[in-house]
């Protein structure tokens, strides 16, 4: 770590420049999670980063858990990723227009995930998911969407629905500009809950899609039941209703196959973002070739965008995935974090900590003032001033984890052991002197 002139707590010019902002944009911010409300600290104003550290305009380093909320799975600026992305750069930044970078990161996509016959790109995971559920309403001439407690799949206004991470604090956990009638189209139902899901979609003839992460990160990570999944499965089957899993964080940061993968259930669509762009805007929904085959222009449901299968975004998922495809790449990825959480887990369990820390390949999260976390409802007893203490602990002393305690937390492969040890003895220390 960089030794500063300053402490963390003192940051002038990243003070400044978000004052100005405020001025600006609503917040100071672009996205509401980055504000740090509830922290009591500024934002970080973050102008570099490189490996598993980033440096905010004041100097300060931090080593980043966060790594752009699990979309940088091999760090920031990996060298041959940049080199990809460099040399398109200089050979057109946009075009509108087709090319082969798209068919090439589709290839890859396919390959490693059967229950996508097809997918189209897109720029961001809600405007995947937003398009996954018009595409199930089109493609089954029903409207009713079902989701779960806590799950967050974007911003889109069906989806915005007893939502979790930034937008716990709403009213109802939904957004003002959300008409009621949009609301009355989705059903929100509590996650794990087997007999109330299954009592719902059976009686229901009008459910055109159920959309779910399999591995919640937006109320902490927070993984479906095995049963939870093959229920689901079972009874959308039965009923012609298309299941579709947002793998927005956990597709290819749990594996190659996804979440699906592990637990070997096979979806009807599937929405992706974050780790397929290598840190760069890209995101797609696809599924099974009769779905599909629905969205323009082959079909009547329509979707488009200028930026869509951006050629600087598809050569750095490209360049992401085949690293991800290298022998042992996910299983030492995933010993890496055993072995960081290790010590920890240990600590809560012998000291009988009221702490909980879930982890599902390289994501984690450790709630407090709970012991298990199952579903949204658990976490009605979460300690959140307790996790705003030791969110600015670590701030202060070069960590930087991600600032709400409804999100999960990653390791890239870029974390180096120091900084791991680092960190490791950070959390126990804050261990035997706060709880």
């Amino acid at each position: 770590m960089l030794t500063e002139h300053l402490t963390r707590t003192e940051r002038p010019l990243s003070e400044s420049i978000y004052q100005k902002s405020c001025t600006l944009m609503p917040g100071g911010v672009n996205s509401p999670v980055r504000s740090f409300k509830g922290m009591e600290l500024s934002p970080l104003i973050v102008k570099e980063g490189k490996g598993d550290t980033i440096w905010d305009v004041d100097g300060h380093s931090y080593i980043d858990f966060c790594q752009a909320w699990g979309s940088l799975i091999l760090g920031h600026s990996p060298e041959h990723v940049m080199d990809r992305v460099a040399q398109q750069l200089y050979q057109g930044t946009s075009f509108g227009i087709a090319t082969p970078y798209e068919m090439q990161l589709a290839e890859i996509i396919t390959r490693h995930l059967p229950s996508i016959d097809k997918l189209r790109f897109v720029s961001s995971g809600s405007e995947s998911t937003m398009s996954a559920i018009r595409l199930a309403r089109g493609f089954t001439g029903k409207s009713i969407i079902v989701k779960f407690n806590g799950h967050y799949h974007g911003h889109s206004d069906s989806l915005l629905i007893k939502a979790g991470s930034g937008v716990n604090h709403l009213p109802g956990a939904s957004s003002k500009g959300v008409p009621e009638e949009l609301v009355r189209l989705t059903a929100s139902l509590p996650f794990n809950d087997l007999e109330t899901c299954r009592a719902f979609i059976r009686s229901r003839d009008d459910i055109a899609g159920v959309l779910l992460e399999p591995v919640a990160g937006n109320i902490g990570v927070v993984p479906a039941k095995r049963e939870f999944l093959e229920m689901l499965r079972e009874e959308t089957a039965k009923k012609g209703i298309v299941l579709i899993f947002d793998e927005v964080i956990t597709g290819f940061r749990v594996g190659l196959n996804g979440a699906q993968g592990d637990y070997g259930i096979v979806p009807d669509m599937t929405c992706l973002a974050k780790v397929i762009g290598g840190g760069f805007p890209a995101a797609a929904f696809g599924g099974k070739k009769e779905i599909m085959d629905m969205t323009a222009p082959l079909g009547p449901v329509y979707q488009g965008g200028t930026l869509s299968g951006n050629p600087l975004a598809m050569c750095a998922g490209v360049e992401t995935l085949k690293t991800l495809e290298q022998p042992g790449f996910f299983s030492l990825l995933k010993e890496k974090l055993d072995a960081f959480l290790l010590p920890i887990r240990e600590k809560i369990e012998h000291d009988e900590l009221n702490v909980a820390l879930q982890s599902v390949g390289s994501m984690f999260t450790i709630f407090f003032g709970l012991t298990k976390v199952e579903s949204k409802e658990d976490l009605a007893k979460m300690d959140e001033e307790r996790f705003k203490h030791f969110f600015r602990y670590l701030f202060e002393r070069g960590v930087y984890i991600s600032p709400s305690a409804y999100e999960a937390h990653f390791l890239s492969s870029a974390h180096t052991d120091e900084h791991l040890k680092f960190t490791q003895d950070l959390i126990l220390e804050y261990f035997d002197l706060y709880l």
